[in-house]
């Protein structure tokens, strides 16, 4: 596996690499890991949309993961956080035959919601999916 590109960051955390899809997937999942997020939500979207649709798409992966002690502190500030649990992180393979691994980015979060007191919160979740996304 290849890293082909830096991080960048507008509504996901983003890094792009060559390589086996798998490979990623299962590096995607350890390092969330290390950085103490669970994935409680798989969603195969290639199968989903054969099965449901019968039609072909590329692959694609939707990961609900969340980090309990975060999650916690921000609903214990606001419940309406919860429209924005388990964070999503995405996997997918572009048109490129590009690796696309992408987390939501929770800074956003202070644009949405200003008034909410989880700045703080935010900017920790940011960094720990930055710091999850460069181990990959």
């Amino acid at each position: 596996m290849r890293k082909v590109s830096e991080m960048k960051t507008n509504i996901g955390i983003e890094r792009r690499f060559k390589g086996d899809f798998q490979n990623v997937m299962d590096r995607t999942i350890a390092a969330l890991k290390a950085e103490g997020f669970g994935v409680l939500t798989t969603v195969d979207v290639k199968t989903t949309l054969k099965e449901k649709l019968n039609v072909d798409y590329a692959r694609y992966v939707i990961l609900g993961v969340c980090n309990p002690p975060l999650a916690y502190k921000a609903l214990s500030t606001t419940k309406e956080v919860g429209l924005f649990l388990p964070c999503n992180v995405i996997v997918y393979e572009d048109a490129t035959g590009e690796i696309v691994v992408s987390a939501f980015n929770p800074l956003l979060i202070n644009e949405i919601m200003p008034e909410s007191g989880l700045s703080e919160m935010a900017g920790t979740a940011h960094s720990k999916l930055t710091t999850a996304l460069g181990k990959i």
